[in-house]
């Protein structure tokens, strides 16, 4: 299972939909912040349940971190 499923427009992970968080998978209601810095991209992000997350994308390893709020 995929930690994070996205939408990708012009360039990978333009927006997320949806995220796994041990085990449970949870759609994403909102795109509460947005951020790009140095070989990321990063999102604060509520689910339909109401639980916040935060999510980095780092580019060079292609890999997905995700942190409850």
């Amino acid at each position: 299972m995929k930690t994070v499923e996205c939408l990708s427009d012009t360039e990978y992970a333009d927006r997320p939909l949806s995220l796994v968080w041990q085990g449970r998978r949870y759609e994403i209601a909102e795109i509460l912040a947005r951020w790009r810095g140095p070989g990321e991209k990063g999102f604060r992000v509520k689910t339909m349940d109401g639980f916040a997350f935060e999510i980095t994308y780092q580019e060079v390893s292609d890999d997905w971190h995700v942190q409850p709020m």
